[in-house]
């Protein structure tokens, strides 16, 4: 048995679909499935509720999810044993978030966190939403900072875990600026507007997708582009390549400057919670010290 066939699993039973789970785990469809299978021969017994959609563990599924989760939190508690027996545990603080996250909350934050750096260093692992769980869960990060929406519940046992808010953001449809200040594309009837699309192993991606599916008012598009940076959408955006809904947090800059202009109205907005979980146990002081500068925002 490989851990990794344990770490697939549990990406599996969080994302409860085989195709996305096989994005976050960075492997094709078919040799997920032949994981999960391999998996599934060790366990010597069916772990998944065979034709259901979305995916349903069996009972000996259930319980290995349990007892997988327990030795992710395990081996990330060895590998912080680890660390201290290094020298590096007290001096360096992990925080687990996801790209976009990392260029805009977190550089908004450097300036309060400054000061508390000539104690340590502040080590940013930027990954998808359910590996910032995992590293969180197997002990390997401090903290995890990520969007929040009832979409994206994440399933973090709220006895061993805790969080603050840390504010609210949106997303917002905009288009590049012309040399007259107005939008180069807009919304309108009959005539769809290139769009430029997340990937849908993002948190973005999947709030985009999900709001454009089911909002009544979405206007009809033109997909021309998925990528799986919001930074890079930010720049096609600025080219005049198409419209895509960028964080406000990201764009608000750009739109005072007359360089973006939003699209359409309020209704094709998407709002949203910035979060901040850690373990409930004690941290290593230099992590107390950074979680008490966000108790105080």
């Amino acid at each position: 048995m490989q851990v990794k066939w344990l770490e697939d699993f549990v990406a599996l039973a969080q994302t409860r679909n085989f195709s996305r789970a096989a994005e976050l785990r960075h492997v094709t469809h078919p040799a997920f499935g032949r994981r999960i299978k391999a998996l599934e021969a060790w366990a010597g017994t069916p772990l998944l509720e065979r034709g259901s959609s979305p995916v349903t563990l069996t009972a000996a599924g259930a319980s290995l999810l349990d007892n997988a989760q327990q030795m992710m939190r395990s081996l990330g508690h060895a590998h912080e044993e680890l660390l201290v027996a290094a020298g590096r545990q007290e001096n360096t603080v992990t925080l687990a978030t996801g790209r976009t996250l990392a260029r805009t909350l977190v550089a908004e934050w450097m300036g309060r966190l400054q000061p508390l750096l000539a104690q340590g260093e502040l080590r940013i692992l930027t990954r998808s939403l359910t590996e910032t769980a995992q590293l969180l869960e197997r002990g390997e990060a401090d903290f995890m900072l990520t969007y929040h929406h009832p979409l994206l519940a994440l399933r973090l046992n709220a006895r061993q875990y805790a969080y603050l808010s840390l504010g609210q953001d949106r997303l917002v449809p905009v288009t590049c600026a012309n040399a007259h200040g107005q939008g180069l594309h807009a919304f309108q009837p009959g005539t769809p507007t290139p769009y430029l699309a997340y990937a849908g192993t993002l948190a973005l991606g999947r709030l985009v997708e999900d709001h454009l599916a089911n909002n009544p008012h979405t206007p009809a598009l033109r997909r021309i582009v998925e990528c799986d940076s919001a930074d890079a959408l930010y720049e096609y955006v600025l080219k005049g390549v198409g419209t895509a809904w960028l964080p406000w947090s990201m764009a608000a800059s750009a739109v005072k400057a007359g360089r973006l202009v939003p699209v359409g109205d309020k209704r094709l907005e998407i709002g949203f919670e910035v979060r901040i979980h850690r373990a409930k146990r004690r941290l290593s002081p230099l992590a107390e010290n950074i979680w008490r500068v966000f108790e105080g925002r």
